[in-house]
């Protein structure tokens, strides 16, 4: 099932200001993310390194833990959100 996307009045405002080079750059990162999941580079995940506080990793992690959900798959998820909601 496909999710149907609705467009605030406001965001298609911002849409009809925007430049044809952020046009370009918006449809380009759209179409790397949503690229074919079946070539073996679009499935590969990506080894990456940042800080966190260690206080906020605690609790997310025992909150996860809590919910039978790997901690790293509830990150993917949380970008996964944030992408879908900021990038309409």
């Amino acid at each position: 099932m496909k999710a149907v996307q609705k467009f605030t009045s406001e965001y298609l405002a911002i849409c009809s200001k925007m430049k044809p080079e952020q046009i370009a750059t918006f449809l380009e990162g759209f179409r790397k993310l949503h690229a074919d999941r079946s070539t073996k580079e679009a499935t590969r995940s990506k080894l990456i390194s940042m800080k966190i506080d260690k206080r906020l990793l605690v609790v997310f992690k025992e909150q996860c833990r809590l919910l039978g959900i790997p901690y790293q798959t509830q990150i993917k998820r949380v970008m996964a959100d944030w992408l879908s909601r900021t990038c309409r």
